[in-house]
């Protein structure tokens, strides 16, 4: 139940503290009086869109509070988002509405906690239930209807619309899969065939070693140059070891050196380190001399290898050009198609398998239809009895309501068209709502609407602005004996401009504007302002006798007297009436 509202330069609000009673609370006033305000104030503050004209001018910041008296299950909501009651009693929602340049910016608060948007839209929708003005025009919206039945279904309905959702997806889910498959078909059947070529070419070429390039590289200078080789280690050998010439080798120079270091270091034992490394110079120079010899003797030309080895590096070469530009590379690549070709023959689930899975997924979805379609049908069997109910006081005596539901192709919320069809009059048959119904026919048919919901879990206000539009004096009285019905389990916040309906308030509200100087007896700029003013009940009366005839003369102060007497009569009564428990399967 909403205990106060607060309200600080909204809109033409300058300042408003509301305090707010149980039961039936009603505000009236003139035209343009900012009745409204009030309630888009609360809308505001719960999360309603805004924009920069909410802001009072000449300010840059809104600020919005309401006050909530907690029942069991606020309680338990609050607990799971960990946000401790205040006075372990009371949910106080704030919102603040700034504007800098030219952005606008929202901040909102639950019991001083910052809140996200979807925090707030989960707690409006256990808060309060807001039928603004023009909603009867929605009345005729097919996926409306469908939502409200559902709704009346109660959870057992709303748990298998669920499942009908999650069937849905998984049938969506597994089509695109079976359509992704056969689109992709031909380009896999394609991208295996060039991979087979490929791999087939490398397997030719006996890739192994990502050196054999540069070695092959190597033996072919070496085979291409064998006659200069065998010369030229000749001549190594001979400067080396064995000269034939008039020039000693080296060898034979060094063993000259070695014989005459050897005398002197029997004089001179200083120039044993120098010894040690002539002898050591000798052994290399002899062991050089044996090698370069071997080589030159093993070293021959040979045309065919040689052909060989050209022939191999020309194949290696072009491989590199396809699949490189390093043979490495064209290693890599080769084990990596070796793998991509492997998995593409493979082929993952097969045509056949996913067409299976899909139609398996099908047949669920259908199943999940089916059985959300007895629920609905079972649902919409008691909605209809409980709305011509709710309508039969409305002065709708001879209603007839149907809730007709076609079978259509499966969608995310089922396989049903829903279409609320009503005939408010005998004799006339059953047609959609949207195309039969009148203003105030419409208004009655939301009231009713709302009565049916208001037995089922639901808000714990319920706000109507101007529900009563449009309707004669009969009409608007059985409106306000169901509004004071349905505030007799609901607090209900109501703007109308119906005497008759403001009788029944439990608590009576009047909204004026006023035009005041912003600082007064200084010649400042004048300002208009709303207030709201708590009526007594000698001040309802004057305002019902306004009402009902724009001035107070004295016999419409004597029809607001009437209205006041036989609503708290009506108000006895409606206490010694049980309220019908009829509903939606809880």
């Amino acid at each position: 139940m909403l205990i106060s509202l607060r309200i600080n330069n909204f809109a033409l609000i300058d300042h408003l503290d509301l305090e707010l009673c149980p039961g039936l609370n009603v505000f009236t006033g003139e035209t343009g009086a900012g009745k409204s305000i009030i309630l888009d104030a609360l809308d505001a503050t719960l999360g309603g869109k805004v924009d920069r004209r909410v802001i009072r001018t000449g300010t840059k910041r809104a600020i919005l509070e309401a006050t909530f008296e907690l029942n069991s299950s606020l309680a338990k909501w609050l607990g799971n988002q960990e946000i401790d009651p205040v006075d372990g009693t009371l949910v106080v929602c704030s919102r603040e509405i700034s504007c800098a340049q030219s952005s606008l910016r929202t901040r909102s608060r639950l019991n001083g906690i910052l809140v996200n948007r979807k925090i707030m839209d989960q707690l409006r929708d256990r808060l309060v239930e807001i039928t603004a003005q023009g909603q009867t025009l929605q009345l005729g919206n097919l996926n409306l209807q469908r939502e409200w039945l559902d709704l009346y279904g109660s959870h057992p309905l709303l748990e298998c619309r669920e499942a009908v959702s999650i069937a849905y997806q998984k049938a969506q889910k597994a089509k695109a899969a079976l359509e992704n498959r056969r689109q992709s078909e031909q380009e896999r059947l394609q991208r295996i065939d060039l991979l087979e070529y490929q791999v087939q070419e490398l397997d030719k070429s006996n890739l192994t070693e990502p050196q054999e390039l540069e070695q092959l590289t190597q033996e072919s200078q070496r085979l291409s140059h064998a006659v200069e080789l065998q010369h030229q280690s000749y001549q190594i050998y001979q400067a080396l070891y064995q000269n034939q010439g008039d020039n000693s080798a080296a060898a034979d120079l060094l063993g000259e050196a070695e014989t005459i270091l050897n005398d002197m270091v029997n004089y001179d034992s200083t120039l044993q380190p120098v010894l040690e490394m002539i002898n050591e110079a000798l052994s290399q120079v002899v062991e050089a001399s044996r090698q370069i010899s071997s080589y030159g003797e093993e070293l021959e030309a040979d045309p065919q290898r040689l052909q060989d080895v050209e022939e191999r590096i020309q194949e290696l070469k072009q491989i590199c050009r396809k699949y490189g530009p390093t043979l490495e590379e064209a290693i890599n690549y080769y084990y990596k198609i070796q793998a991509e070709l492997k998995e593409l023959q493979d082929g993952g689930e097969s045509v056949e398998a996913l067409e299976k899975v899909y139609l398996e997924t099908q047949k669920q979805l259908q199943d999940k239809c089916s059985e959300l379609s007895l629920k609905r049908h079972s649902a919409a069997a008691k909605l209809e009895t409980h709305l011509v109910e709710e309508l039969k006081p409305l002065a709708m005596e001879k209603v007839k309501f149907q809730v007709q539901i076609t079978p259509t192709t499966p969608t995310i919320t089922g396989a049903d068209q829903i279409t609320f069809c009503f005939s408010p009059n005998p004799g006339e048959p059953l047609q959609p709502l949207n195309s039969i119904a009148s203003g105030g026919e419409m208004s009655r048919f939301l009231l009713a609407l709302k009565a049916c919901f208001s037995q089922i879990e639901g808000s714990g206000t319920l706000v109507f602005d101007e529900i009563d539009v449009g309707v004669s004096g009969r009409v608007a009285a059985a409106i306000s004996e169901k509004l004071h019905q349905l505030s007799r389990k609901h607090q209900v916040l109501c703007v109308t401009h119906q005497p008759i309906v403001a009788a029944m308030a439990d608590n009576h509200f009047n909204v004026s504007k006023q035009v005041v100087e912003e600082i007064p007896n200084q010649n400042s700029e004048v300002r208009t302002i709303v207030r709201v003013k708590n009526l007594n009940n000698y001040q309802r009366r004057e305002e019902l006798a306004q009402l009902a005839s724009g001035r107070p003369a004295q016999e419409a102060i004597a029809f607001a007297e009437s209205l006041l007497t036989e609503a708290a009569t009506k108000r006895r009564q409606n206490l010694t009436i049980p309220i019908s428990s009829s509903g939606g399967d809880s």
